[in-house]
């Protein structure tokens, strides 16, 4: 039940070029950070250096690209270099960039990806905090809908629909994230010759060329007019009558375009704060809705900070009734814990029925049957103490006891026919027999109680 642990990198890169939107010659440079601190990027060639947090709810611009924005300071065509990021991984990573905006370099993930390879990942001793989806979520945005599914691992299917009859309709997908690397990373950005000039007007795609972005020319134009678009663009003349793909590399994929969407995706979800656990599958996607699917999965988990274990009662137990009775000495009517479902190094899962039965509930209380927080700790204790105890030698010859109770909290109470799951977890190694722990108890998805406590291990006489 071990979780994975969160990752770095062990060591920086930097990669140069040019910015899509400004045209800008930059610089951007990713940098190892410690555990817990997540994604962030540093505008440092302002003042003071400022710092943004990569998170959806600082994204203030989706028109051709993400920007993100904290007061006055802006860093946008971010979104490649964080796809790259949540694929492989990543999830502490302080990024530096000398201008407004990440360079485009070829368009795509792929050099991103390269140097992470490059450079090399470190596992950090701070868990991975993975979101699990455990309903369908959805947003609609017009025609555009992200819907997110409960699955065992992060995946998307990206379903692309445009007035173009050389990507009509499209779709994409990636179910192994390990894949990231070769299958999506490479795909290129592309824009339509109907928007260029649009977009010129709007000052925007000043780096724009065929070096980085895939170009599509499907309704002819007068040639004068196709001529002096080049020449804005700075890129060689072409003949009006040639309806097609424009760009110095041929294309990868036959969906590349609709792969590049993905990646998007992929680079707008990193905003999320949290790898997630689910099944994405987009319809019309783009900048805009991602960013709004972002943010309410940011409220989607606020709202369910820590989350539940996934218990299956179809499940074999790890430990059964049995076994827990041999390395605790609690009997009738004290043993609190039935079952265990899981266990690794640092946490355990267990399981208590509360049923009418309970005989706590005779005096606690007739009327209003609800059991006593005090046991409620006491259970959370023994599911703390089987973690520590089934790591032990001869733990029949040990016995746990609480030294200290601290940041005690009840916020729903617990009734005949509730199903109590424990989640304990070691706060820090054991050291000289004391043991430091933080449980939580649910009833469903609802953590009901938690605390954490600090329990002595000591052989029996």
């Amino acid at each position: 039940m071990e979780a994975t642990k969160q990752k770095t990198l062990k060591g920086s890169f930097s990669l140069f070029g040019k910015g899509l939107h400004t045209g800008l010659s930059l610089t951007v440079t990713f940098n190892p950070a410690p555990e817990n601190t997540g994604l962030k990027i540093q505008r440092i060639d302002l003042e003071g250096q400022p710092t943004i947090d990569a998170l959806a709810e600082y994204v203030v611009d989706t028109q051709r690209g993400t920007v993100i924005a904290k007061g006055d300071v802006r860093v946008g065509t971010i979104e490649h270099g964080m796809a790259a990021l949540y694929a492989m991984g990543i999830d502490n990573c302080l990024v530096q960039v000398n201008g407004p905006e990440f360079p485009i370099l070829d368009g795509s993930a792929e050099k991103y990806v390269e140097q992470i390879k490059k450079v090399g990942i470190v596992e950090q001793n701070a868990p991975k905090d993975y979101y699990i989806i455990r309903h369908k979520i959805e947003i609609t945005d017009g025609e555009s809908v992200i819907t997110i599914l409960p699955d065992d691992q992060f995946s998307i299917t990206a379903m692309c629909s445009f007035q173009s009859k050389f990507i009509s309709s499209q779709f994409a997908t990636l179910d192994d994230v390990n894949k990231f690397a070769d299958e999506i990373a490479p795909a290129r950005t592309f824009v339509f010759v109907r928007d260029i000039m649009p977009l010129l007007q709007a000052n925007l795609i000043k780096g724009g060329d065929l070096d980085n972005a895939i170009v599509i020319y499907e309704r002819e134009v007068p040639q004068e007019k196709l001529d002096q678009l080049a020449d804005l663009l700075h890129v060689p003349h072409i003949d009006a009558t040639q309806i097609g793909y424009i760009q110095h590399k041929p294309l990868m994929w036959d969906n590349e375009c609709t792969r590049h969407k993905l990646l998007d995706i992929i680079g707008d979800m990193a905003l999320i704060g949290k790898p997630i656990k689910g099944r994405i599958i987009a319809t019309r996607p783009g900048h805009t809705v991602n960013n709004k699917f972002a943010r309410l999965m940011r409220k989607e988990i606020r709202k369910h900070e820590i989350q539940a274990p996934i218990y299956n009662p179809n499940d074999e137990p790890v430990m059964d009734n049995n076994r827990i009775r041999e390395l605790l000495p609690h009997r009738y009517p004290m043993q609190l814990i039935d079952k265990v479902t899981a266990v690794g190094p640092t946490s355990i899962v267990g399981v208590k029925n509360v049923t009418a039965n309970e005989p706590f509930f005779q005096g606690h209380f007739p009327q209003e049957p609800v059991m006593p927080g005090v046991l409620q700790i006491e259970a959370m204790a023994q599911c703390g103490g089987l973690l520590v105890l089934s790591q032990l030698e001869e733990p029949e010859r040990w016995s746990t006891y609480f030294l200290k109770i601290d940041d005690v909290k009840f916020r729903k109470k617990v009734v005949p026919g509730d199903t109590l799951l424990f989640r304990v977890e070691l706060l820090q190694p054991v050291r000289h027999g004391i043991s430091t722990m933080k449980g939580y108890i649910f009833v469903g998805d609802t953590v009901v109680s938690e605390a954490s406590f600090t329990a002595q291990i000591i052989k029996n006489k």
